[in-house]
């Protein structure tokens, strides 16, 4: 095998099968057997930090993952990424493209991955000076050069469609804060959460105490919206497959916000075209 076909991984190693050069005969995560050590003895969370940071994990660690991963799970139907799948679930088509769908939408600047990554560049930015997280808060951007993002319409962390902060997210920050180091980002928001909110003038969202919680967990910007991304895809899975199996008669279908710009007028009947062929 020469060079030109050598794929490089620094948290990844594998050894071929005598037999069988495109099959594994061990694999490595990081240093640690995957099939001789890591399935055995470690738990899901523990494997999933050592996939993204390339260390062992704490327990502690691996608790606020695992937690973090619950408030994640199913955004539920009021959130877009979800009714994104539940309208590829509804018409039947495959289970691939709900879960496209869910990424899609779900990869945005409102309450999606982008967001949490433009929060874990404000922390790395302001850490914990309020001053300067109030001032960027309202212009988040890094620079002006073109992007295939708009620029952010609201504060990011925070629900501009809010009036007080929801008690989901309320229960969540405070749990999450418990699991989390004493003087870390969680806990700071926890402490000026209502003077964030104050200035901004709504409440903050889910997706600011995520980012939090990423933020205690040492993950960059790139860790942080994948793994925000991949722990809400199971509750549109979820809901997905329920509305396929439910059916489109229980589905809302918005009728009364479609407007034709070319309407055809009414469709002529069978019976009222009979005679007209030859």
């Amino acid at each position: 095998m020469t060079s030109d076909y050598i794929y490089h991984s620094n948290l990844w190693m594998e050894e071929p099968e005598d037999s069988n050069p495109f099959a594994a005969k061990r694999c490595y995560c990081s240093g640690y057997d995957v099939y001789g050590q890591v399935v055995p003895q470690a738990s899901w969370f523990e494997y999933l930090l050592l996939l993204f940071c390339g260390e062992r994990p704490t327990r502690e660690a691996a608790r606020l993952t695992e937690k973090l991963a619950m408030v994640l799970a199913n955004p539920g139907p009021r959130e877009p990424s979800v009714r994104a799948a539940m309208n590829a679930g509804v018409v039947g088509t495959n289970h691939s493209s709900a879960l496209m769908a869910a990424l899609a939408v779900g990869a945005g600047q409102y309450g999606g991955a982008q967001e949490v990554a433009i929060c874990i560049r404000l922390w790395r930015e302001c850490g914990q000076d309020i001053q300067q997280w109030k001032e960027r808060l309202f212009s988040p951007e890094e620079d002006e050069r073109a992007d295939i993002w708009l620029p952010m319409e609201h504060a990011p962390g925070f629900d501009p469609n809010g009036e007080s902060l929801p008690t989901p997210v309320r229960q969540a920050l405070d749990y999450l804060v418990d699991l989390a180091p004493a003087n870390g980002a969680l806990a700071w928001l926890q402490t000026n959460r209502s003077e964030l909110e104050q200035a901004v003038g709504y409440p903050l969202a889910l997706s600011g105490v995520a980012a939090a919680a990423f933020v205690d967990l040492e993950m960059d910007e790139d860790q942080s919206s994948m793994l925000y991304l991949m722990l809400r895809l199971p509750g549109a899975a979820a809901h997905a497959i329920e509305q396929k199996r439910m059916g489109w008669k229980k589905f809302p279908f918005y009728g009364a916000a479609i407007e034709l710009a070319n309407d055809p007028g009414p469709v002529a009947k069978d019976s009222d075209q009979e005679g007209e062929c030859s």
